[in-house]
């Protein structure tokens, strides 16, 4: 891995390999991770701690099962605000990022919302209680569009990387 002249990230097959093979198992050992990638442990080491410190890699995660664990309700919601001003929007950015039940939360154009958040819940009464309790009563929410989630079709974690062959 390098960066050339124009500042321009540019990451050999191993590194790739490195990426690929994290995002599908964070929990490799090193080891395992070299034998896989066919690199020895020390060199393999050092690109891992190379792409964290590049920030490629943010963090490693277990992903976890939400409905053995019984978050059986997952929804997508709408939301809008009363006031589009950096105040407004930092202060609900803010709240919104103390709700365990969110799982992503996005500045959104082109919709009649300005917020799309994904969230989970044990079951209806949960998520009544924390539209109700929690999500309405933040300043500056003036309305709330709730799609609850039937039946997830695909679900994915690893990010595409052919791109950035070379």
């Amino acid at each position: 891995m390098n960066i050339n002249n124009s500042n321009t990230l540019q990451l050999d097959r191993y590194d790739l390999q490195i990426l690929r093979e994290l995002q599908r198992d964070a929990g490799l050992s090193n080891q395992d991770l070299a034998e896989r990638i066919g690199l020895s442990a020390s060199p393999c080491l050092r690109r891992v701690r190379q792409l964290e410190e590049l920030g490629l890699i943010r963090q490693r995660v277990a992903l976890l099962d939400r409905r053995k664990l019984g978050l059986t309700l997952s929804a997508y919601v709408l939301i809008s605000m009363d006031k589009h001003t950096p105040d407004r929007f930092s202060h609900f950015e803010a709240e919104l990022a103390k709700c365990p039940e969110v799982l992503e939360c996005c500045l959104i154009t082109g919709m009649e919302a300005d917020y799309l958040i994904k969230v989970v819940a044990t079951d209806m009464d949960h998520y009544q209680q924390f539209l109700l309790g929690t999500l309405t009563r933040i300043d500056g929410v003036s309305s709330v569009r709730s799609s609850f989630i039937l039946r997830p079709v695909m679900e994915a974690t690893e990010l595409p990387l052919e791109h950035l062959r070379r």
